[in-house]
């Protein structure tokens, strides 16, 4: 009974520790969302699909006051909206990397749907490398736990057993799947939209999917499967760079692609007013191409 209520209470204290770093956001008709204390004075972090109208965002603080808050920026891909309240002296919570994250660990879920805070316990269910979500958007790690989504979930904290915040969770990037923001993706895109108000990625304009290449043509560029252009976009970097429908694309800068995720992942922000070499088959023959990339 002893260890039970040791339990009890470190999972009480660590709600009662990063409450007052949580606070709810209201800018949807339905429900609001939870957000997290960025910096003292007013910076808050949430999940980008609570903002569903970008006017009369309000934020609930851990006071009681219920106060006014413009968009800094937002960016879809990794679902992080940055918020500016009407408030100072807010307190931070304490951010913990995740390196030593494991499946199995104990986290605890803090949200702010109303007046008060909120509290789930769970576990980390799933714990990967880097990945890029459907929405486009790369994350430093994956982090999925089994704590059952509720009102003002996405935009809450997911903290550990020592009290660190060890991202922002949300339930808008993968259907049936609790999802943490790490905090190092967190600390980039809010360093980002902070600066410059949105997230600059690279544009092709083409549509693609993977194609497997025939025998002969797996033989000539060493690989089982490319990328076939299904559509290209008039005025696009794609067409002036002279892509065309049908063309197969087995390689970008030299690195094999075998799916659009590889492509995807060559336009970043540094890549934007650069050239990327093509290497492609079109009409059974291997071609080279330089396309360069535009701002999305």
């Amino acid at each position: 009974m002893q260890i039970l209520s040791e339990i009890s209470n470190g999972i009480a204290g660590i709600a009662e520790r990063v409450g007052p770093s949580v606070v709810r956001v209201e800018a949807r008709r339905h429900a609001p969302g939870s957000g997290i204390v960025w910096a003292a004075d007013g910076t808050i972090v949430t999940a980008d699909h609570v903002i569903e109208q970008e006017d009369e965002i309000r934020v609930g603080l851990p006071d009681g006051q219920l106060v006014a808050a413009t968009l800094v920026g937002r960016d879809p891909g990794t679902d992080i909206a940055v918020l500016r309240a009407q408030a100072s002296g807010l307190t931070a919570p304490s951010w913990s990397g995740g390196d030593q994250t494991k499946v199995g660990q104990l986290v605890v879920a803090v949200t702010r749907p109303g007046r008060t805070v909120r509290a789930r316990l769970g576990i980390i269910s799933a714990a990967g490398e880097a990945w890029r979500a459907p929405t486009g958007g790369e994350f430093d790690r994956y982090l999925e736990t089994d704590v059952t989504p509720g009102i003002g979930f996405s935009g809450g904290a997911l903290v550990d057993a020592g009290g660190a915040v060890l991202g922002m969770n949300t339930a808008g990037l993968l259907r049936r799947a609790a999802i943490t923001v790490p905090v190092p993706t967190l600390r980039k895109v809010a360093g980002a939209l902070l600066t410059h108000g949105k997230i600059r990625r690279g544009y092709l304009g083409i549509g693609a999917h993977p194609v497997r290449l025939p025998a002969t043509l797996e033989q000539q560029v060493g690989q089982r499967v490319g990328l076939i252009v299904v559509s290209v976009e008039s005025g696009s970097p794609a067409e002036r760079g002279g892509l065309v429908l049908g063309d197969v694309i087995v390689a970008v800068d030299g690195t094999p692609v075998r799916s659009h995720d590889d492509v995807a992942s060559q336009l970043t922000s540094e890549k934007i007013g650069t050239s990327l070499r093509f290497r492609l088959l079109r009409g059974g023959a291997a071609k080279e191409l330089s396309v360069t990339v535009a701002e999305r």
